[in-house]
């Protein structure tokens, strides 16, 4: 069996997450991995080679699919693009407000260069992405409702670590009970985005950093925290590793409507996890393979997990899917 020749762009959590879901997949490997930082600075998981960012071009045709495992906030928007120009590429940016300057960005990249490259995987954006398109042609008439946590945000809590003077931190979204409740009744209420959850951000502060500075800094970030009742919490690097080392996650969405005959439906797809970026990874994996399939098939530029046919990305055959599946 050939297989799927992955990289893997920026090593992190979501990075390390991705060289354990390869391996869970017997038809990709990990080739390399490239950083921004000292190569020999860099632990792996599982052996794998670890090259300089800027020398990624000596990879061209030997790595089939690149993962991009950087941040929302400042990596992805330049990098999706430019490592579209040499390779396939899957990335995970979940700056919701952005998506169509980020798609516009890839597609130009992509098309250029003749490559394909998936954009905003994940589970939101991502599977929860293609809950909320299924969910609302399937019923017409009603809301779709979509909540978040209680669970630390990767991207959010990388933004607040990009901050100045701060050493690092975690950010939970914690839905608000009696709006989830309200939606799975059928009122089918107009929630703002205040009124469907909250934000609590515990930070460790370099010493004598402006907390003062940092707080309003946060409270007050486009696309992050503005538009949300948030609360921020200093404390020790000691108290973090212990009390938030972990990095759960999870969420909702629901469809609440009705028939034409007014009987009331409500649809809801839920996830629980234990780590957000593994799960994660699993899912930029799988959307790999798809890329390097339809790659194969001619397609080229952007797209996005609406543009993705299921059977991409399963290992199986379309006959053994369905088989199986269907």
């Amino acid at each position: 069996m050939q297989k799927i020749r992955l990289g893997i762009v920026g090593y992190g959590n979501l990075g390390r997450g991705v060289q354990y879901a390869a391996k869970q997949n017997p038809d990709t490997e990990v080739v390399a991995v490239f950083t921004r930082r000292d190569p020999a600075s860099v632990k792996t998981v599982l052996p794998v080679k670890v090259e300089k960012y800027e020398d990624m071009k000596n990879y061209v045709g030997k790595i089939d699919v690149m993962i991009l495992c950087g941040g929302s906030a400042t990596d992805l928007p330049k990098q999706s693009a430019e490592v579209a120009s040499m390779f396939n590429i899957v990335d995970s940016f979940d700056t919701h407000a952005k998506v169509p300057e980020h798609f516009a960005s890839l597609e130009e990249a992509a098309e250029k260069a003749g490559t394909l490259g998936a954009m905003s995987v994940g589970w939101d954006p991502g599977l929860f992405s293609l809950a909320r398109i299924i969910f609302g042609s399937a019923l017409p008439e009603g809301g779709t409702y979509t909540f978040w946590g209680r669970g630390v945000s990767q991207g959010h809590s990388d933004a607040i670590r990009r901050i100045e003077g701060v050493r690092d931190a975690r950010q939970y979204t914690v839905p608000v009970e009696s709006a989830l409740e309200r939606v799975r009744s059928g009122e089918n209420p107009v929630l703002s985005t205040r009124e469907k959850h909250t934000r609590e951000c515990y930070v460790v502060a370099e010493e004598g950093a402006d907390k003062a500075r940092i707080e309003k800094e946060i409270k007050t970030m486009p696309n992050y925290f503005a538009d949300y009742d948030t609360t921020v919490h200093f404390i020790s690097e000691e108290e973090l590793l212990k009390n938030h080392g972990g990095i759960p996650h999870g969420g909702l969405v629901l469809r609440s409507g009705k028939s034409a005959a007014d009987n009331k439906f409500l649809m809801e797809f839920s996830l629980k996890l234990d780590s957000n970026p593994e799960f994660t990874s699993s899912v930029l994996v799988a959307y790999a393979r798809a890329v390097y399939r339809m790659h194969k098939e001619g397609q080229t530029g952007a797209v996005t997990v609406f543009d993705v046919a299921p059977k991409y990305l399963c290992p199986l055959t379309e006959d053994e899917q369905r088989k199986e599946l269907l």
